[in-house]
């Protein structure tokens, strides 16, 4: 049963937001049927907008979007929340700059995952977006905090945005659900082009100062101020 919650102008416009986020998942292609799901942080409260469970996507729309608390209760929306909530929640808690959490089934950057294997940074954009490998996280069940703590013990030694969660598939971080998405949309984008360098043969690994001096510039130099 949904909590009493203040629904303000703040909160409609980060439903909407995060809603129509949802439609950059089956734009690029990184999820099938109603797999994966996008969350946002509520500024200013200790609460969460998350993708309901298992409504399609050509469905969601503001008005379907959950609100939980931090630890994944509801307090306001009518339908359950996604499966992946008590992850997003831990990741919510633990790392109080992460402002938006996304998860997909992506199909290079899950045959990773299930290889167990990090992506190298052989690739300029991928130490631009990455700032070095992008790690292989720990296997864990569905049902609790456990995918959460996984997340979160491996981002907290990487500058990556992304973990391949081991046997599962990938789960991106940014300030924003936005950045989030758009971690997704590369992850998946440099995994399939690493793959393919890897069959052709054995791609050769950026140094480390050069990943180093091409992170700090994308991150502080490139664009119009806003990633």
């Amino acid at each position: 049963m949904s909590l009493a919650v203040e629904i303000t102008d703040t909160f409609e416009e980060l439903r909407d937001t995060v809603a129509r986020l949802h439609g950059e998942l089956t734009r690029y292609e990184l999820v099938i049927w109603t797999a994966g799901n996008v969350s946002a942080r509520v500024p200013g409260h200790d609460l969460m907008i998350i993708k309901p469970s298992g409504v399609s996507y050509d469905e969601l729309n503001a008005d379907t979007m959950v609100v939980t608390d931090l630890y994944g209760e509801v307090v306001h929306g009518e339908l359950s929340p996604s499966s992946d909530t008590a992850a997003h929640a831990y990741v919510y808690r633990h790392l109080p700059e992460v402002g938006g959490v996304v998860h997909t089934h992506s199909t290079y950057a899950t045959a990773w995952a299930a290889r167990g294997e990090a992506i190298p940074c052989v690739l300029t954009m991928i130490a631009d977006e990455f700032g070095g490998e992008i790690p292989v996280g720990p296997f864990a069940l569905i049902g609790d905090d456990s995918i959460g703590r996984g997340i979160v013990e491996t981002l907290r030694s990487s500058r990556s945005p992304a973990v391949l969660m081991r046997n599962h598939g990938p789960f991106t971080v940014g300030r924003t659900a936005r950045e989030a998405v758009k971690a997704a949309v590369m992850v998946e984008d440099v995994a399939k082009t690493v793959h393919i360098a890897s069959v052709l043969g054995k791609p050769e690994p950026l140094s480390e100062k050069d990943i180093d001096r091409l992170y700090a510039r994308y991150q502080n130099v490139y664009g119009q101020g806003e990633k």
